[in-house]
């Protein structure tokens, strides 16, 4: 009986492993052994960096740059090896690690990636934020580049024309823990075209939080390296029983009026939703849940603070955002649908502070 039971598990845990659809997760297949720093691209299989930086691949095999190493000390965190990659250096200065997917993303399919992070022990800073930028093909900067990659510079008319989102780790402390693995994690809605994704900083050094690490060091400059280990993207499924509902009364709401979220809220030019925004979003995806009937739509409103262009992406990105948090929870998404409508659709004057905050906004219609 206990050999059944064992026997069970082990399959268990190989049919759950086989679920990650990442190539090479933790490394272990390259070329050869690496004997100097920046060896991680055109050696490790199923991995490239997309601009001139030199991302750097460590192993167990190598005394020059295997857990001892130019920039610390760390073991794998699965595996014999790991890789590294400078997150903020002077001059916008960036490395990145591009991995590729066993297979398309599903669209409209909800996914979780999750990596492990460690600061280097020699960084003399620590970030807040680590981004994620899925793209529909393997991304190569046609310019000669070594700074940090962001959405406007790899825009449509300069370096693809296929289709690319930039998402970011939700995280409230700063990664520094130089000692450690970190675990990182990211839910997404896939949009069907992923087949690619890039890890690093893709925010410039004016916009990049740093929290001091080392007051004296030898260092001639400020610098945050981050090692990596352990990647996977799994379809994300959740059991009814998983599903955290608020306990609190259910909303009336009536069907075809327009009613608008009091705490949904965001950052400035961001479409990440906050914290508090989410106890709201679980009311009502509780009031969908208890009528399976009805359907809603999401509508994204702005203030005139930018231009026009900026406002309608920003309020479609904001309402699907909600539509995604949603379809998280457990709603099909073919009961949701977002649209953003920019600064077209005032409530209130945009002269004023007051009046800015009342038009910037995220609105919902239930439709029976």
């Amino acid at each position: 009986m206990k050999h059944l039971i064992f026997t069970f598990f082990i399959f268990f845990s190989l049919l759950s492993s086989s679920q990650n659809l990442v190539l090479n997760p933790s490394f272990e297949d390259y070329e050869r052994c690496p004997e100097i720093i920046g060896q991680f691209s055109r050696n490790v299989t199923g991995w490239s960096i997309p601009n001139l930086g030199s991302t750097d691949f460590f192993s167990t095999c190598s005394k020059a740059v295997g857990s001892h190493n130019y920039i610390g000390y760390q073991m794998p965190k699965d595996g014999k090896s790991y890789a590294g990659f400078y997150a903020f250096s002077p001059d916008n200065y960036r490395e990145y690690v591009q991995g590729e997917l066993s297979e398309l993303l599903e669209e409209g399919k909800a996914y979780k990636l999750t990596f492990y992070i460690s600061l280097a022990e020699n960084s003399t800073d620590a970030l807040k934020g680590i981004q994620v930028l899925f793209t529909e093909q393997k991304l190569v900067l046609s310019t000669k580049s070594f700074k940090a990659i962001s959405e406007t510079n790899i825009n449509p008319k300069k370096h693809t024309n296929k289709r690319f989102r930039l998402h970011s780790t939700d995280s409230e402390l700063f990664y520094n823990d130089r000692v450690n693995w970190t675990k990182v994690s990211l839910e997404f809605i896939a949009e069907g075209y992923e087949t690619h994704f890039l890890i690093g900083n893709f925010n410039n050094n004016k916009r990049t939080e740093l929290q001091e690490i080392l007051k004296t060091t030898k260092a001639k400059h400020q610098f945050s390296y981050y090692y990596i280990d352990d990647i996977s993207i799994e379809p994300l499924v959740k059991e009814e029983k998983g599903i955290i509902i608020e306990k609190t009364k259910e909303p009336k709401l009536k069907t075809n009026e327009i009613y608008t979220f009091k705490n949904v809220l965001f950052d400035i030019d961001k479409a990440e939703l906050l914290v508090a925004s989410k106890e709201e979003l679980n009311q009502l995806y509780s009031h969908l849940k208890s009528n399976p009937s009805f359907k809603v739509e999401i509508y994204g409103h702005t203030d005139n603070t930018v231009i026009e262009n900026r406002n309608k992406e920003l309020s479609e990105q904001r309402a699907k955002a909600v539509a995604d948090y949603l379809i998280l929870q457990g709603l099909n998404t073919s009961r949701i649908k977002s649209f953003g409508y920019g600064s077209s659709q005032p409530l209130s004057t945009n002269d004023t502070e007051e009046g800015k905050q009342q038009n910037r906004r995220v609105t919902f219609k239930i439709i029976d």
